[in-house]
């Protein structure tokens, strides 16, 4: 037991004089997690929250194009910015290369006639099949134009939100009118508003609910998602630290002088690999502890801790130890600091990019379903989106956990027999 206290004790010395690793492991995903949430954060509440500013030409003078204007902004999802009549379509799409707005809306002159004419069409068509008398004549027009300018930055997504956004407007301005001809057609007499109300406003509640293991959970948000996620990547980034010291020893001839002492290296790697698992739960500490308390203070979700306590603490163990017998290997096979330097944050940072991490898995093709299953990120992140997103339990999650496993047995026998074959043990 002395020998290993005493082992730690020069690993944590040798890792305190080693400002730029504890920098990386630190520092970095100190940084990382709150820019990045920052960004997500502010583009989740961009169609909830915010609205997107929309320059609107109005050319239509009738009632029809006043009530699509309400509509629309009844939706919530758009700041309208109205310009005068006269404006062209050239002063609009110069309002766009400005960045005045990301959207730009161009009602016609003809609006109000066309929806008039429509709901006429529509209502004569429908007495038409009542059997009472009406004009079913009239051809029915097709969908009305209206001109959508948007800018090229503007996401798909968003871009796709406000096309559904816009049409629904546009539908129920022609559904009210439609009802309204049908009614005066039947009584000679206008839709009271009342009723108008009661037949249009009166839509079914749709609620939403996160459901996880059939049990409602809180809606996630970008703090749950980023804060475990950034976290595992630090983690992973001990490689930089662990592996360049591992092979500063290498080539300083410390394992010699180590066959001359009454120890075995066996012993100092594994007090290594000990101080740094101590690291590696000390950054997802710090990590999570600033997703709970200083997020809420700069405006952003603060982070939710799972209810299985001690299931975080054992998922949090056993990545740390799976980063850091990453680490170990690649501190053994590799013969400099620059080639363990390079492949650790190259091998790190693909791993994160096929894991999940850094796009979310549902949003990558199927072609990298199998990658995506065998990066060891992946394994780390849906072991914490378990217990963070899903409220679950640790048993919940050992499906991830077994394969985390394997790869530490893997791992250290490979770090084994190179130190064997090296004759260094």
């Amino acid at each position: 037991m002395y020998k290993l206290r005493a082992a730690i004790i020069k690993d944590l010395r040798v890792l305190l004089r080693d400002k730029i690793g504890l920098a990386f492991m630190f520092l970095m995903p100190v940084v990382l997690v709150i820019v990045v949430t920052n960004i997500q954060s502010s583009t989740f509440q961009l169609l909830n929250k915010n609205k997107l500013t929309v320059l609107l030409l109005n050319r239509d003078t009738g009632r029809l194009s006043q009530e699509f204007l309400q509509t629309l902004d009844k939706t919530g999802l758009f700041r309208i910015k109205q310009l005068p009549g006269k404006t062209t379509d050239g002063q609009l799409r110069e309002g766009l290369h400005q960045k005045d707005a990301l959207l730009a809306i161009t009602i016609p002159a003809s609006f109000t006639g066309d929806v008039l004419y429509k709901a006429q069409s529509t209502a004569g068509k429908a007495m038409k099949s009542f059997g009472l008398e009406g004009d079913s004549a009239r051809h029915i027009a097709g969908n009305l134009p209206l001109d959508v300018y948007y800018q090229p930055s503007l996401p798909e997504s968003y871009h796709l939100s406000v096309q559904g956004a816009v049409r629904s407007a546009v539908q129920i301005v022609e559904s009210k009118e439609t009802l309204r001809q049908l009614y005066l057609a039947i009584n000679d007499k206008p839709l009271p508003a009342k009723m108008e109300d009661e037949l249009l406003q009166n839509q079914t509640q749709i609620r939403e609910r996160a459901v996880a293991g059939g049990q409602d959970v809180k809606t996630p948000d970008a703090t749950q998602h980023n804060v475990p996620a950034w976290t595992i990547f630090a983690m992973f980034f001990v490689i930089i630290s662990l592996a360049g010291s591992i092979i500063r020893e290498k080539r300083s001839g410390s394992f010699v002088r180590l066959k001359t002492l009454p120890t075995s290296y066996a012993l100092a790697l594994f007090a290594r690999q000990l101080t740094y698992l101590a690291v590696t739960v000390l950054q997802a500490l710090v990590v999570f502890a600033i997703g709970i308390w200083l997020f809420p203070v700069i405006g952003l979700p603060g982070l939710q801790v799972p209810h299985d306590v001690v299931g975080f603490f054992v998922v949090t163990l056993i990545i740390g130890w799976a980063a850091v017998s990453y680490a170990v290997c690649a501190g053994v096979f590799f013969n400099t600091e620059e080639q363990a330097n390079s492949f650790g944050a190259i091998s790190i940072v693909i791993l994160a990019a096929i894991g999940g991490l850094m796009v979310p898995s549902f949003a990558m093709p199927s072609s990298f379903s199998v990658a995506l299953n065998l990066s060891p990120l992946h394994w780390c992140l849906e072991a914490y989106n378990i217990l963070f997103l899903e409220n679950g339990k640790l048993p919940d999650a050992v499906n991830y956990l077994i394969p985390l496993l394997i790869m530490i047995v893997v791992m250290q026998a490979a770090a084994f027999a190179g130190l064997k074959r090296k004759n260094l043990i």
